[in-house]
């Protein structure tokens, strides 16, 4: 500590360093888990399905723990944090929730990387959250023990265990890693193995580890403190004594106790007894600590035995809130500690908080919900991103009001919700049947997004195919010379296609005097005396036309028109000139001219 530091801390009794917040994010099976679970020295993932982490948890992992587990690489004393609290996240996406006074609640980030899968979907939108958020972060490079050939040596330092291997090995391994380096690269990133990064604050390190051996995790503790030590010293800095203050990130149930919150603190102190204000759905809560449970070192949040009941909880900690009327606490939501200070400030400083969570809502647009406010952040962002309004966005499981606010759009394609790892109410799902409310839930952001933008390019496409059925195409086509088979009545001749489409019962018309005049109606078309709906370009048939006759109204030799309906000619002029072949462009840019020269506005 500098002597100045040194100097507040005695001058006060109370400016003291916390310990730095850990996220770990990375896609799912990448060893999130896992490779907490070698740092806490338990398996908190062998009793969890799949051995996906379930629920937000903190763990506190002390200095001395961290320098018996890398061994020379750390030399207690220079060291003053006293050691690492690490968030681990179901997804990164709770991660973006966990947020401090506006930014993130984690101090530094560990991004967990497959060595053999690289960049996946989830560790592409964990970046993009690291970078949004600007946090600070590391890339542990795992599972290195599964390169063929590897020569596990259970936890020792990886450049030790890197140099026990085969060349063959090593350069498998370089070529991976590397790999890692270059997406970071994709994103932005200068990269490089952490042994060789001089700057961290320009450079993201890569330290290769596995979870399963233990190799690499002395490296990562050591990167991880002296990172913190370096360049986080000084937002370390808290008067823990001060009233504390937290986030919510998970509300839940507890056995004997009701609604409790689970909490990260990151500043203060908080005792039993406290007035607590806590963000709420539709307000501010203040409500009184009934207790405080805090997992036993090393342990969990999430394993509920290992609660304690504390008389107090000190910064940076995870903690279990127990007290009245937190049903409608919301995830990501500020907690403050009021003490001393004046009830009606400390509500204003919350309600300033939650305002700064920006989701612009619109007239119309989509109704969104999700499992924290970070979430619901995160998604508005990305839907932005894609010019997708919202009109409702709220945290929170999806119930029938929320059917009842999607099923009031004016557009089909806004009659949808998006849930983001909430549940859907039985009700709410039973009254979406019914209204024709398409709901979607997906856990990764921006799956979530896609899967709507798809639903909705598949609703237009159909619309546009419904369009098509239903539109005159345009086509221009000629009678053959002596080719009447029929004068009238209806008159059957024979005509050549010269572009566009011929239907049957479509108008037909003549160009005459500047100006498009029906003649008949097309009733029928034989090729080779085979009746037929349609015939193409280059197409010679025989058409029966009803109204005229040949001689009077029509010859052979003239060139006829499908007549085509000003809003017709409009809608394929605007929107489905696209969809149409050449041929057809080219008949409906000779007819909007012959009619343009008439009328200058003519479909437009």
């Amino acid at each position: 500590m500098s002597d100045s530091t040194e100097a507040d801390a005695d001058a006060d009794g109370e400016a003291t360093l916390r310990t730095p917040i850990v996220a770990v994010l990375g896609h799912v099976d990448h060893g999130k888990t896992t490779l907490l679970d070698k740092i806490r020295g338990s398996a908190v993932s062998e009793g969890e399905a799949g051995a996906i982490t379930q629920h937000i948890g903190a763990t506190a992992v002390p200095l001395s723990t961290i320098s018996e587990m890398a061994g020379e690489l750390v030399d207690p004393t220079d060291f003053d944090l006293p050691g690492l609290l690490y968030i681990d996240t179901p997804g990164h996406h709770s991660f973006s929730t966990l947020r401090s006074r506006g930014g993130a609640l984690a101090d530094i980030a560990v991004l967990v990387v497959d060595v053999n899968d690289g960049f996946q979907p989830q560790t592409e939108e964990a970046v993009d959250i690291l970078k949004r958020t600007q946090t600070p972060f590391i890339v542990a490079a795992n599972k290195v023990d599964t390169v063929p050939g590897w020569n596990p040596t259970e936890g020792v330092p990886i450049q030790e265990s890197m140099e026990q291997q085969s060349e063959r090995v090593q350069s498998d391994l370089n070529e991976r890693l590397y790999g890692i380096i270059g997406e970071l690269s994709d994103h932005d990133f200068a990269a490089d193995m952490y042994w060789r990064v001089q700057n961290f604050q320009n450079n993201v390190g890569v330290v290769p580890v596995s979870a399963m051996t233990g190799e690499g995790v002395p490296d990562l503790l050591t990167v991880l403190m002296g990172l913190s030590q370096r360049y986080m010293k000084d937002e370390m800095q808290i008067d823990v004594a001060g009233p504390g203050a937290g986030t919510v990130l998970e509300v839940k149930e507890a056995q004997g106790f009701g609604t409790t919150v689970d909490a990260v603190l990151y500043d203060g102190t908080i005792r039993e007894d406290d007035e607590l204000v806590v963000g709420g759905l539709e307000a501010p809560i203040t409500t009184d600590v009934r207790a405080l449970l805090q997992p036993k070192p090393l342990e969990e949040i999430r394993t509920d035995q290992a609660f304690e009941k504390v008389p107090e909880v000190s910064a940076a900690a995870g903690v279990k809130i127990a007290a009245p009327d937190l049903d409608d606490a919301m995830a990501g939501a500020p907690i403050r500690v009021v003490r001393d200070r004046d009830r009606g400030e400390v509500i204003a400083e919350v309600e300033q908080e939650l305002a700064e969570i920006e989701v612009t809502t619109e007239e119309q647009g989509v109704v969104v919900k999700a499992d924290t406010l970070g979430s619901l952040e995160a998604i508005a962002s990305t839907l932005d991103e894609v010019d997708i309004p919202i009109v409702r966005a709220e945290v929170g499981d999806v119930a029938p009001r929320d059917i009842r606010v999607a099923e009031t759009a004016e557009e089909e394609k806004h009659e949808v919700l998006l849930a983001f790892s909430v549940d859907v109410l039985d009700d709410a799902k039973r009254l979406a049947e019914q209204e024709g409310v398409r709901i979607f839930e997906h856990d990764v952001i921006y799956r979530l997004v896609e899967e709507y933008e798809e639903y909705v390019e598949e609703m237009e496409r159909a619309q546009q195919t419904q369009v098509m059925e239903n539109i005159t195409r345009p086509a221009r086509f000629q009678i053959l010379q002596d080719h009447t088979f029929r004068q009238n009545d209806p008159a059957v001749v024979g005509v050549e296609v010269l572009s566009g489409t011929v239907k049957r019962n479509s108008n037909v018309a003549k160009f005459e005097d500047g100006e498009f005049k029906r003649v008949g109606q097309l009733k029928s078309i034989q090729d080779a005396g085979e009746d037929i709906d349609e015939a193409r370009m280059g197409d010679q048939v025989a058409v029966s036309i009803d109204g005229p006759t040949v001689g009077r109204g029509i010859e052979e030799g003239d060139e006829l028109w499908i007549y085509l309906p000003e809003k017709h000619a409009k809608i394929l002029e605007q929107e489905l000139v696209e969809e149409i072949p050449g041929d057809e462009r080219e008949a409906l840019n000779q007819y909007l001219e012959k009619q343009r020269n008439r009328d200058p506005f003519w479909g437009k």
